[in-house]
C-alpha cells in the first residue's frame, strides 16, 4: 500500500530575510561619523575623485566614508555609491593620496568586505596610485 505524504510549503513574503540574513545586516551597520576640521585641516584643500570598487550597499559607502574622515587631513568625504566614486577634499601635506587609497583599503578590514581605490582625478591623477 502507498502512503502519500502531504507537504505543506509556508509562503514567504518577497524581500524576507532569514534569521541569519538579518543578524547578518544588523552587524553590517555602520553609523556615519561626523567630523569637525581643524584649522590646520583647512589651511590648503585640494579634491580629488577616486573610483572605489567593492561598495554594494549604503553601509559599505558608510564605512568607506568613515575610513577618509578618519585621517587627519580630510576634511570632507562624500560617496557616490552608485556611480562607486569617493570625491574627497583634503590637506595635502597632512594626507597624501596614497593615505586616501591606504584608508579605502582598510575599510573592510572587517574580514568580510574587500575594498579598492584609484584616483581618478586631482593630485596624484598621473602618479596613477591605486591599491
Amino acid at each position: 500500500m502507498r502512503h502519500r505524504l502531504k507537504m505543506s510549503v509556508a509562503a514567504i513574503p518577497v524581500g524576507a530575510t532569514s534569521r541569519k540574513d538579518s543578524s547578518l545586516s544588523e552587524s553590517c551597520r555602520v553609523d556615519p561619523i561626523e567630523k569637525t576640521a581643524s584649522a590646520e585641516e583647512l589651511q590648503s584643500l585640494e579634491r580629488s575623485l577616486f573610483s572605489v570598487e567593492g561598495m554594494g550597499c549604503p553601509n559599505c559607502a558608510a564605512r568607506v566614508r568613515n575610513s577618509l574622515l578618519s585621517l587627519h587631513g580630510v576634511v570632507e568625504a562624500n560617496i557616490l555609491l552608485e556611480l562607486e566614486i569617493a570625491d574627497v577634499a583634503f590637506n595635502p601635506s597632512l594626507a597624501g593620496v596614497p593615505a586616501l587609497i591606504e584608508a579605502v583599503m582598510w575599510a573592510g578590514g572587517d574580514g568580510q568586505h574587500t575594498y579598492r581605490a584609484q584616483v581618478v582625478n586631482g593630485p596624484g591623477v598621473d602618479i596613477g596610485y591605486h591599491a
